[in-house]
């Protein structure tokens, strides 16, 4: 049996923060938030503390580096997706669970770049995050080979091509959140009816190894200028 997500003790309790450090805090959250959702991973630190109406180097004594901005932010959604796939997994028909699983991480998707970029794996997290990642996608494997084992899934359909169908749904979200925000639903079933096994044809090429699928993440990294903060005040 798989080992259980490491959602793992929480850490010690803080002393509470003065009024004005609170403040301070809530309004960089608030600002990162919306920043990240609209520019992903790379949005700018100085702009973020700008936004929020404090010094960078408030931001940094809040938060010491991006990634503990980011996981402040996104530990809730985390919880959400291990938790789809923990129900996905349990369901006695693997291809609904298929589809739920892949439609809730999609959901969480939408409108929120950063999110993506998280999923997609373009920063490293830390241990609460990493664990919590790397248990839905244990899951994700398990739910997908459920499916190719009760024989609703085609079996020529890779792990990999997942992946690109995570990447494609991201543009179709980004292209369209403004005039129509749930078009992706419609464009996901699309993908999904192709991965059936009753509709299977031979494909003209083959799968992606999980090498070439690292390989492709070269081109979504963050710019470097964009990044050059990710790790903290210099």
């Amino acid at each position: 049996m798989s080992p259980q997500p490491t959602r793992t003790a929480p850490r010690a309790a803080a002393r509470p923060l003065r009024r004005d450090a609170q403040r301070n805090r809530d309004a960089i959250l608030t600002a990162a938030r919306k920043s990240f959702a609209e520019q992903g991973l790379g949005a700018s630190l100085e702009g973020i503390a700008r936004e929020a109406g404090v010094a960078i180097g408030t931001l940094y004594r809040h938060f010491p580096s991006r990634l503990d901005l980011v996981e402040e932010l996104f530990t809730a959604k985390f919880t959400e997706l291990l938790d789809a796939a923990e129900s996905a997994a349990t369901m006695d028909d693997a291809w609904a669970g298929f589809c739920h699983y892949l439609e809730r991480l999609c959901e969480l998707q939408a409108c929120d770049r950063a999110f993506h970029d998280l999923v997609s794996s373009r920063l490293p997290l830390h241990a609460l995050g990493r664990g919590m990642f790397e248990r839905s996608k244990e899951l994700g494997d398990e739910i997908f080979a459920r499916a190719q084992e009760q024989g609703s899934l085609r079996s020529d359909v890779t792990p990999q091509d997942i992946a690109f169908v995570i990447w494609s749904q991201a543009g179709i979200i980004q292209a369209t959140h403004t005039v129509a925000p749930t078009a992706w639903r419609r464009h996901l079933h699309l993908m999904l009816d192709g991965f059936r096994a009753g509709c299977a044809h031979e494909l003209p090429e083959p799968p992606l190894t999980r090498r070439q699928v690292e390989s492709s993440l070269v081109a979504l990294e963050c710019p470097e200028e964009e990044c050059h903060d990710c790790h903290g005040a210099e």
